[in-house]
C-alpha cells in the first residue's frame, strides 16, 4: 500500500507487541472493565460498526443501542468508546452477542 505525505499512516498488520502468557488481563479503566483475552482474534483484522450501522443492521433505532450502553449494568453487544462520540461495535462481538441470545424453539412445545 503506497503512503502519500499528509495520509494517516496505514495501521499496523501485524501485532504491536508479542505476549508470551494466555491468560485474560484486566484492568479498570474509568468504571470500565478492560479485558484481552490472547486467544481471540485481533480486533484491527475484522469489521467494525458505527452505532448507525449496528442499529440498520439490527432494524433498531440508534437510541436503542444508547440506551444499552448506559443502562446499568450495560446491556447489548460489547463495544468501544473510541471517544466520547464515536463508539464502534466489532462484528466479532456482535455477533457472539447475538449467538447467546439466539432462542431455538423445541420441536415438543
Amino acid at each position: 500500500m503506497l503512503h502519500t505525505p499528509g495520509d494517516p499512516p496505514p495501521l499496523p498488520t501485524e501485532p504491536i507487541a508479542d505476549y508470551t502468557d494466555s491468560q485474560t488481563h484486566t484492568q479498570n479503566e474509568g468504571g470500565a472493565p478492560f479485558v484481552r483475552d490472547d486467544n481471540q482474534w485481533s480486533l484491527l483484522a475484522n469489521a467494525w460498526y458505527s452505532t448507525r450501522d449496528l442499529a440498520a443492521c439490527l432494524r433498531v433505532d440508534t437510541s436503542t443501542l444508547r440506551r444499552w450502553r448506559t443502562a446499568q449494568p450495560p446491556q447489548g453487544p460489547p463495544f468501544v468508546s473510541v471517544s466520547e462520540r464515536v463508539i464502534m461495535y466489532s462484528a466479532v462481538d456482535v455477533e457472539e452477542w447475538l449467538r447467546r441470545h439466539r432462542t431455538v424453539p423445541r420441536r415438543d412445545a
